[in-house]
């Protein structure tokens, strides 16, 4: 498992509570927090030393950068794939092993989680990532991708490691649509799973609206430039109906 951690420290201590019944090794991803979180951090790796690490980025480099950091990690310690989860508890620990089972029957296929909200979301994060979703479509020429914002995957890592090598995946708020995309461009099939997702009322959001949306709007921009340069494959796979 890879968790991104950036100022969540108040839901640290609950979110590896519930990962302990799930038997998997983590990865804390400290994404340049300050010091206190930092050591929050070490103290709960040093806790659960059997299972947990905690993997320090010397400044903060975004969302991406730490999954990334996660991804070169697992994959260097011997692992196929890995479980994303963002660290804020919008998600539920008790879902990953239904992820797990999903990437075992499709392990060449990226797990991609689709929320099912409740009524905690903010009206204006719906909308946004239903247009990002649509978008995604355009740029894929295909509706395969059910949601392109969620932070609960599984990653197949060959694939996902080597797409990072050839041109490093976004690195902040753009991480999550850009390297399903990117995957799908590939060849990675995308198995959809709904999930639940709530947003705690004492939940820690990174998001800057000004400063993301800024880097969605470029994102975009570059996905829909990539789609032109591959019609030529994204068209037929859209007239045929066959999956990558």
């Amino acid at each position: 498992m890879i968790v991104p951690v950036y100022g969540h420290e108040g839901t640290l201590t609950r979110l590896v509570a519930a990962l302990v019944p799930l038997n998997l090794t983590c990865w804390l991803v400290d994404d340049g927090n300050p010091a206190p979180v930092a050591e929050k951090m070490a103290h709960l790796a040093a806790t659960h030393a059997d299972w947990l690490h905690c993997l320090r980025l010397p400044r903060n480099q975004g969302k991406g950068a730490a999954v990334a950091a996660g991804w070169h990690a697992a994959a260097a310690a011997g692992f196929t794939h890995a479980v994303q989860i963002d660290a804020d508890l919008q998600h539920d620990p008790a879902q990953v092993p239904r992820f797990v089972d999903a990437a075992r029957a499709h392990p060449q296929a990226v797990i991609n989680g689709v929320p099912q909200y409740d009524a905690s979301v903010p009206a204006v994060r719906l909308h946004g990532r239903r247009i990002t979703t649509v978008l995604v479509w355009l740029h894929t020429l295909s509706r395969q991708i059910a949601d392109a914002m969620c932070g609960f995957r599984v990653y197949p890592l060959a694939a996902v490691v080597a797409l990072d090598r050839r041109t490093p995946v976004g690195r902040r708020m753009e991480f999550d649509a850009d390297v399903i995309v990117r995957l799908f461009w590939a060849g990675t099939a995308v198995v959809n799973l709904p999930t639940p997702v709530t947003y705690p009322a004492d939940g820690v959001s990174n998001y800057r609206m000004v400063r993301d949306n800024l880097r969605m709007a470029a994102l975009h921009l570059r996905l829909l430039g990539g789609m032109l340069l591959r019609l030529p494959v994204l068209l037929p796979r859209r007239l045929t109906g066959r999956a990558p």
